[in-house]
């Protein structure tokens, strides 16, 4: 079993920064590949990026590849999205997710999410 907990959401204008961060619990962190995935009211939700347990690859949404990045650090149990240039489409709530294995596009765990809101 693995929990997840993000953190990092928050309201900012177009063109600002923001970065995202979830934390794992469990020892096995390190055999994960995590993602980020994003739901906006009345959308579906869309995978925004992931990376492989070591991070030696990573996956990114068409709409966000070149302004967002994603990360990890093993030794913290910690991925991270680095989200630059942010548009108000970007607007949605933000969930780490987790695969054990795989490519981070078919996860296992969820977190609880955390809203991201760009104003125009």
């Amino acid at each position: 079993q693995v929990q997840l907990v993000e953190s990092g959401g928050g309201l900012v204008q177009a063109g600002g920064s923001l970065r995202l961060s979830c934390v794992a619990s469990g020892r096995s962190f390190s055999s994960y590949a995590m993602g980020w995935f994003r739901q906006a009211p009345g959308k579906e939700r869309e995978f925004v990026a992931a990376i492989t347990w070591s991070g030696m690859n990573t996956d990114y949404g068409s709409s966000v590849k070149g302004r967002f990045t994603i990360s990890r650090d093993n030794a913290k149990n910690t991925v991270y999205l680095r989200m630059n240039d942010l548009k108000p489409e970007d607007t949605a709530v933000y969930y780490c997710s987790a695969e054990r294995g795989g490519w981070g596009r078919s996860p296992e765990y969820w977190g609880q999410g955390t809203q991201v809101t760009v104003s125009s």
